[in-house]
């Protein structure tokens, strides 16, 4: 029997074209565990676990790619020597790993040292990018829908105290929150 692994670190990657890999690798659809959103340094990967606790003597784990089992060489050669011991065959893309085989050792070791340092090279990139105050700037994080004007208008409100914060936040169609981060903002940018 195949079982699957795959593994996206963020929502935005597709775990489809992985999955869509597995089961043209044979895998049924029923037997692919996955973990969406976990990076590999992410040592509590429940779809990880479920999939090594599938597998009996026999069996196939099959991964689309080295960097989905594992980022780092150690984890990597302890995972494959765990299934090794147990009867469990490795494969990861169409390559089936042969633990008797010293060549498909090395070939292992340096798939996944080269894994371990493209997400080191990936980490180093973003750190770079992020020193950048270009970049920095872009990344403000979610912005207020409304517009600076309309946050002056409703802390001046708040302020005169004609209107509740109830009748302030019907007017802007807003929530009553809204109309007290609308009052911080404000006061926020008028203090700088």
């Amino acid at each position: 029997m195949k079982v699957g692994y795959s593994r996206v670190s963020t929502n935005e990657q597709d775990i489809e074209t992985q999955r869509a890999f597995l089961i043209a690798a044979g895998v049924d659809e029923s037997r692919i565990y996955s973990d969406l959103g976990f990076t590999g340094k992410n040592v509590q990967r429940e779809g990880l676990h479920q999939a090594l606790a599938a597998v009996r003597e026999g069996d196939t784990l099959v991964v689309p790619k080295m960097d989905r089992l594992a980022r780092n060489v150690e984890d990597t050669l302890h995972i494959v020597r765990e299934l090794t011991e147990r009867g469990v065959i490795f494969q990861m893309g169409h390559t089936v790993y042969d633990p008797h085989d010293p060549w498909s050792k090395l070939f292992l070791t340096f798939l996944a040292a080269i894994a371990e340092a493209e997400g080191g090279w990936i980490s180093l990139r973003t750190q770079e990018g992020m020193a950048r105050p270009s970049v920095r700037k872009k990344l403000k994080g979610r912005q207020p829908a409304i517009p600076p004007e309309t946050d002056e208008a409703i802390a001046q409100a708040l302020e005169e105290g004609t209107k509740s914060a109830a009748e302030i936040a019907r007017i802007h169609r807003i929530s009553r929150s809204g109309v007290y981060r609308a009052r911080d903002r404000h006061e926020a940018r008028t203090q700088r």
